[in-house]
């Protein structure tokens, strides 16, 4: 079953000879409980997609369809709403909330949205993440890997359709880095998760079940 789903997607910035295509029609489908990885150099238009993906910014022209629904059809708070419930985020930058303790932080978006909390569900999250005792923990007292880990956490607690990762291990040393993606596979694989991360690490892309190469806006290996 086909849960993302981009068609003749564009992103043009300018107009006449200074007219940027960050991106230029791209097609690219993904099934449910795959991990794609999305690859390019920097300039390539990896970031400009994953943000169509997520419903971040909106495109020029063309779709993007998310659990079946094409989320551009939706007005700005609707669109919100969607994109709190259907999909997860991983930044770099982890964006946990420094006065929240670990636990608070993971469910914050349930409570923004007023759902219940699963505490079995999320039980389960934590302990695949290795997070038990760091529960009551700020995300100050953690190290790197540790607060990336409450970001995946976070993420995964609404059970969204997609989960989209952007250079999550860019701020991590290698070791760090290696050890955080296995768990993300591994969760991904546990929870049936879709997964799409974008990297410039060739290394970290063979992690996935398939990698997409895109260069100047365009898909030219999927």
């Amino acid at each position: 079953m086909i849960i993302l789903q981009t068609r003749d997607l564009k992103k043009y910035y300018g107009t006449g000879g200074t007219q940027v295509k960050a991106l230029d029609g791209v097609e690219l489908s993904v099934e449910q409980g795959e991990f794609v990885t999305i690859v390019g150099t920097s300039g390539s238009g990896k970031s400009t997609l994953l943000h169509m993906l997520g419903g971040l910014d909106r495109p020029t022209s063309g779709t993007v369809t998310v659990d079946g629904k094409n989320i551009f059809d939706l007005k700005d708070e609707a669109l919100t709403i969607f994109r709190r419930r259907k999909i997860g985020f991983v930044f770099q930058s982890y964006n946990l909330v420094p006065v929240l303790s670990v636990w608070e932080n993971i469910v914050l978006p349930i409570q923004l949205d007023g759902g219940r909390v699963d505490e079995a569900y999320i039980g389960q999250v934590v302990q695949t993440l290795g997070l038990e005792s760091k529960l009551q923990s700020l995300p100050s007292q953690l190290s790197g890997g540790q607060q990336q880990r409450v970001a995946i956490a976070r993420a995964l607690a609404t059970k969204p359709a997609i989960l989209l990762a952007d250079e999550p291990t860019g701020n991590l040393d290698s070791r760090t880095s290696q050890d955080v993606l296995g768990l993300m596979k591994v969760t991904g694989q546990k929870f049936a998760q879709t997964m799409v991360m974008i990297t410039h690490n060739e290394e970290i892309a063979q992690m996935a079940d398939r990698i997409v190469r895109i260069e100047d806006g365009r898909i030219v290996t999927r």
